[in-house]
Order: structure tokens, then sequence, then C-alpha cells
């Protein structure tokens, strides 16, 4: 006969602190208390064009002071994914700054070949420069970017700026097999 009270007071007493908790929780809003900026950040969005053709991991290169102002250029870094059997080409790339550049800087034609990839930004790959931004971004900011290709069509994608630190990179790190000790 002991445990029935037991209960009643400890039932009794659930709804209480629930009261008391309640209004400790809803004094600040999460979202609105700025903190430190995550490590490493997220990496770009992925977006399928066709059944055929992705374009993957789109970022801008993070700003060496922390910010890109307005009218700066900023490099961009995706990878193309192409597992069809027709070949296409990167023809255009547009959103919220003056023009899209290639490494020459003249405006460029990106092949990307049937059952193949191609990594914008990487060592020996294409390059694209976003010229003249039209607002400034921080770490973990997007800008839309539309990308066209000659047969695919066009895939409008938020291009985030990379996290400090974090170098926009492919994601895989292959050993050299040079460089391999096993026989």
């Amino acid at each position: 006969m002991t445990r029935t009270p037991r209960r009643r007071r400890a039932w009794l007493a659930a709804p209480a602190a629930l009261a008391l908790a309640l209004p400790a929780c809803t004094t600040e809003e999460p979202l609105s208390v700025p903190g430190p900026e995550v490590s490493g950040g997220a990496v770009g969005p992925d977006e399928a064009v066709t059944g055929d053709l992705s374009v993957l991991q789109v970022q801008l290169e993070y700003p060496l002071d922390g910010v890109y102002a307005e009218g700066e250029d900023a490099r961009l870094f995706l990878g193309i994914a192409n597992s069809g059997p027709t070949d296409d080409v990167l023809v255009d790339v547009t959103g919220p700054f003056a023009d899209a550049v290639d490494g020459d800087g003249g405006e460029f034609a990106i092949p990307v070949a049937a059952d193949d990839n191609v990594y914008v930004g990487a060592e020996g790959a294409p390059t694209i420069t976003l010229t003249g931004l039209e607002e400034s971004l921080r770490s973990s900011q997007s800008i839309p970017v539309t990308f066209a290709f000659e047969q695919a069509g066009e895939v409008t994608i938020d291009a985030v700026v990379a996290a400090e630190g974090q170098e926009p990179t492919p994601p895989f790190d292959f050993p050299d097999p040079a460089e391999d000790p096993t026989p």
C-alpha cells in the first residue's frame, strides 16, 4: 500500500516540473543567438540535371579575409558526373554576379565526356571564376547559380561559401600507385 501514495506524488510533481521548465525553454530562440562557426562546415549540395548528368558538391572558395565584399570575384568548385552514353558541354553559368569566366579570363565551354567526371577547380582541371558578386557573402551563405548544358538543359543550385580551413577539393584522396609499398 505504500506504493500508491508515492506514485500519486510523482504524477502530481511531473506537471509542476514541466510548467517550470517550459518558460525556460522559450526565453530565447536558438537560431537567433549567433554562435561560433562550425569547424569544417557542410560540403556543397548535389543536383541531378537529367537521369545521366549531375552537378555535385557546388561551393565557392573560402574568402581569404572571411567575407566576399560586393563586387569581388569568387572561384567556383564543383564536380560534374555524366553516367550516360552522350557527351555534353557546360556552356553557361549565370547568377547574381557579373559574369562567369574560365581560368584564362574568357568565356568558356567545359566538355563533359560520356561516362566520365569533370572536377572544376581541381588542380589541372578547368576553372570557373564568378566575377563581380552582387552581394557580400561569408562562410556558409550561398547564392543561386544556374548551370546550362548543351544537351541536358539547365539546373539551378545554391553555391555555398566553403567554411574556413576547408579546401574545396574532390572528396576522394586515392594513394599514388607508384608510392604503394606492397608489390
